[in-house]
């Protein structure tokens, strides 16, 4: 799963979660901010990229090196 957050002053305002697939507000600031990045078609295809570019090139890696380590 890929989450990314936007935080402020330690209060977490927006976060992007592949497993809903769109951004979740948890402030009246933040809620303004995913419902606008929300209506935007290229900012979520860029988030799910995001997964792809990261999580699944990274994941055999970790995954391998917890296997030989324990």
């Amino acid at each position: 799963e890929y989450i990314r957050s936007y935080y402020y002053n330690r209060l977490e305002l927006t976060r992007f979660s592949s497993s809903v697939g769109k951004y979740v507000g948890f402030t009246e600031y933040g809620v303004k901010n995913a419902a606008a990045w929300n209506s935007d078609p290229s900012e979520l295809s860029a988030m799910k990229a995001q997964k792809e570019g990261y999580c699944l090139n990274h994941i055999p890696v970790y995954y391998s090196s917890m296997l030989t380590k324990s």
